[in-house]
């Protein structure tokens, strides 16, 4: 088996909430390249910016990154990196999906991932969680939630409140990070089934994997991650943020 592991960020234009905001401006950089230096400073054997924007692309060229041109009709990043993939003949590589929005991405969460599969070598996906203490959130359908069994691979995830606390049994909820580590040949296998029933319920394409027997396995964060870029509010935010230091 490969040892090689790789990050690929997709990044599109056309997001729903904030458009072209993985090309707004941060601290004087874009936001996907302050995202890709992140990335660059885990160690992967390459990392690949995935988009089916020419102007993406251009900005991207301009500051060094390696830039992968897909089709523009893919449904998710899922669908994107599994391109990229194929198109570079990875087999069993690991791969790190890391969101083009996400510029205060923590660098050991990345490597994170890409060590779960290195440990597990049964393990389909891996991906991370941190533990849910405001009842606000837990209660947020926009906040998935993630229930895993003894061996820390993944249950179920949710929008809904999971674990219902019935009783006071010490359980404390996790909320799932938005951050995937695939083998090249698993994410092959998902992205090319179609969605299920609970998926597109739910709006979680992680659930068409179990859905399917695969395992993910899930780990505690050993750094979490700030929020990422969603909207105008949230832009603003960051730049609060990126100023600060």
């Amino acid at each position: 088996m490969s040892d090689a592991w790789h990050i690929v960020i997709p990044a599109r234009l056309a997001s729903t909430r904030l458009p072209d905001k993985v090309l707004a401006d941060l601290a004087g950089k874009p936001v996907v390249q302050h995202v890709w230096e992140r990335a660059s400073a885990a160690g992967a054997d390459s990392v690949r910016i995935a988009t089916d924007s020419a102007r993406i692309a251009a900005a991207c060229g301009a500051f060094g990154a390696q830039v992968v041109m897909t089709r523009d009709d893919h449904p998710s990043g899922s669908d994107r990196i599994a391109e990229v993939a194929a198109a570079a003949g990875w087999k069993r590589e690991r791969i790190v999906n890391v969101q083009g929005d996400e510029p205060f991405i923590p660098v050991p969460a990345i490597r994170q991932v890409a060590e779960m599969l290195a440990e597990d070598a049964a393990a389909d996906i891996a991906t991370l969680s941190v533990p849910i203490d405001d009842a606000e959130q837990f209660a947020d359908p926009n906040c998935v939630k993630v229930v895993v069994d003894g061996r820390g691979d993944a249950l179920l995830f949710s929008r809904a409140p999971i674990p219902y606390p019935r009783h006071d049994a010490g359980v404390v909820p996790q909320r799932h990070i938005g951050i995937y580590g695939y083998r090249a040949d698993s994410l092959a296998r998902m992205v090319s089934a179609q969605p299920c029933a609970l998926e597109q319920t739910e709006r979680l394409e992680q659930l068409r994997a179990l859905w399917l027997g695969m395992r993910i396995r899930v780990a505690q964060a050993v750094e979490a991650p700030p929020p990422g870029i969603d909207t105008e509010a949230d832009l603003a935010a960051a730049r609060e943020r990126a100023t600060a230091h």
